[in-house]
């Protein structure tokens, strides 16, 4: 990463937690994630934390991992995210043919042995440092802030973060197929997308889960911070 891609991605980072802050939103970054861990468990008991960053059976810390909170002026959790690298000797694709079950959707019954992953165009593309978007939340309701287009400036700050700090090859994340039909892929700034990577079965029931893979390399990730991020808001 140049000198010049270091300051924008600064300025733009910057930009985006003073915007958070005129709508009432204070940003907190750290990578306890024991802290984190208990956050979640004080003010956002309704969806657990995710198994890719509880530090109880995963090896997440400061020189691999990092997470956002975000609280508004009342002290109330509001918003959250975290990012963990993996340095990948081959393709992501073959990293989650045996290990998509570490990356299940939080706070459902699954039937782990009949889900699939289905690897996509970019899963057999990316390699190298690449950084997993995980832990996406935003408060929704009377006292949320759904619906304002603070998500996806939200998510450009988690994104930019991880740029100014490991300058990733890669970064990609899961989405429930739902969401991505109602445009939070290009809301959050993801550039490329793989449908149908996941089918998550659940347990006792018909019913599946199905997730699209988004991802973005490094240069979609220096175009995405040469965008004014004051646009992306209501």
């Amino acid at each position: 990463m140049t000198i010049h891609d270091t300051f924008t991605g600064a300025q733009f980072a910057t930009e985006i937690a003073r915007i958070a802050q005129d709508m009432g939103i204070t940003l907190q970054l750290g990578s306890d994630f024991q802290i984190y861990s208990d956050i979640i468990k004080e003010h956002r008991p309704e969806q657990p934390l995710g198994e890719p960053f509880d530090p109880e059976i995963q090896d997440v810390n400061h020189k691999n991992a990092f997470w956002i909170t975000g609280w508004d002026r009342q002290g109330r959790l509001v918003h959250t995210q975290a990012m963990r690298q993996f340095h990948l000797a081959t393709t992501l694709a073959d990293f989650l043919d045996q290990g998509f079950r570490d990356f299940p959707p939080t706070g459902l019954p699954l039937d782990l042995e009949k889900s699939r992953y289905l690897p996509g165009p970019g899963a057999r593309l990316i390699r190298g440092l690449s950084c997993y978007h995980g832990e996406a939340w935003l408060k929704g309701g009377e006292n949320g802030f759904r619906g304002t287009g603070i998500a996806g400036a939200l998510a450009r700050f988690a994104l930019a973060n991880t740029v100014l700090r490991w300058s990733p090859d890669y970064i990609f994340g899961f989405m429930p197929e739902r969401h991505a039909f109602r445009g939070l892929v290009e809301r959050e700034g993801y550039m490329h997308s793989d449908p149908g990577a996941l089918y998550w079965h659940m347990l006792d029931s018909a019913e599946v889960l199905r997730g699209y893979m988004v991802w973005m390399g490094s240069e979609d990730l220096a175009h995405m911070m040469s965008i004014p991020p004051e646009t992306l808001v209501h």
